[in-house]
C-alpha cells in the first residue's frame, strides 16, 4: 500500500510565504527558503509552493526560489502560479521542481494540460482545482485566487483534466480554506469516485485529528496543510506518529 502523504503549503507573495482565511487576509510567515528547509528537516514528505500572485514579472523571482529550495530539499516539491505554457513549466522543471502545478490557466486553455503532459510526461503534470459548493449541491471550479467563479462543474472538470493527462489532482475546499474545521470530505469523496490519480487534499487542516480522518474516509494519498504547520499548532512528528497509531501507513 502506499504510504500516505504530509504536504505543507507554501503560498508565496512578493517572495513571501503568506497564509490568509478563504484566500483573504494574508499574513506574512517567512522567507520560502528557510521554510521549505525547516519543513525538511521535520520530516514532511513533499512540499508544494503556490505564487498566488504570480505575473510574468515575478517569474524570474520564482525561479530563482526554485533554484535554491532545490538546492536545500531533497523530496519532491511541487511549484505553481502562473504558469501559461509549456516553456514555463519547463523553466521550472530545469530549476529544480519535481511537479509544475496549473490551475487558471488550465482552466482557460485545457490543452496546457496535454501539451504539458506528453512533453514532460503525466508525473509532473498536477492540475490545481479549488472549488466551492453552490446553494444546489453542486460544485463550481473557482479561478483566479478563489476569486472568480467558472461555472465549471467540479465532478466533471475533474475527470476532464485526467483525460487530457494530469498525474495528481491538489483539490481545495473553498469553503474550508483557513478555517480549520476539518477537510471537506463529501467533496474530496465525490472527485475520488471519478479520477484515478493521486488526490491531494486541501483547505480546512485544524489538528492531527482532520489529517487522519480524511486518509480514514477518503481514498486521497496526501493532506495539505499551511496554518497548523506555519504557526507551530502542530508538528509533522506528531502528526506522523498519530496516523502510524491509527493504522494509516506512513514513512516516519
Amino acid at each position: 500500500m502506499l504510504k500516505k502523504r504530509i504536504i505543507p503549503c507554501l503560498d508565496v507573495k512578493d517572495g513571501r510565504v503568506v497564509k490568509g482565511i478563504n484566500f483573504i487576509n494574508l499574513t506574512d510567515v517567512g522567507d520560502p527558503v528557510d521554510s521549505a528547509r525547516a519543513y525538511y528537516e521535520a520530516g514532511c514528505d513533499e512540499l508544494v509552493f503556490l505564487d498566488i500572485t504570480a505575473t510574468h514579472e515575478e517569474r524570474d523571482t520564482t525561479v530563482e526560489m526554485v533554484r535554491q529550495v532545490a538546492d536545500q530539499v531533497f523530496i519532491p516539491f511541487t511549484v505553481g502560479g502562473g504558469i501559461r505554457s509549456v516553456d514555463d513549466m519547463n523553466k521550472m522543471l530545469k530549476a529544480g521542481a519535481d511537479k509544475v502545478a496549473v490551475n487558471s490557466s488550465a482552466v482557460t486553455n485545457p490543452q496546457l494540460i496535454k501539451d504539458c503532459a506528453e512533453k514532460f510526461g503525466s508525473q509532473c503534470v498536477v492540475v490545481a482545482i479549488d472549488g466551492r459548493k453552490e446553494l444546489d449541491g453542486t460544485w463550481h471550479v473557482y479561478v483566479a485566487g478563489g476569486r472568480k467563479d467558472t461555472g465549471k462543474d467540479l465532478i466533471e472538470w475533474a475527470r476532464e483534466v485526467v483525460r487530457l493527462g494530469a498525474g495528481e489532482i491538489l483539490l481545495t475546499s473553498m469553503d474550508k480554506d483557513g478555517t480549520k474545521s476539518g477537510f471537506d470530505l463529501d467533496m474530496l469523496k465525490a472527485v475520488a469516485g471519478v479520477v484515478d490519480v493521486p488526490i491531494i487534499a486541501s483547505g480546512g487542516a485544524g489538528n492531527s485529528d482532520h489529517i487522519i480522518e480524511v486518509f480514514q474516509k477518503t481514498p486521497v494519498t496526501g493532506a495539505l496543510a499551511a496554518s497548523i504547520f506555519h504557526f507551530g499548532e502542530v508538528s509533522i512528528a506528531q502528526t506522523k506518529q498519530a496516523m502510524q497509531e491509527a493504522g494509516i501507513e506512513v514513512r516516519l
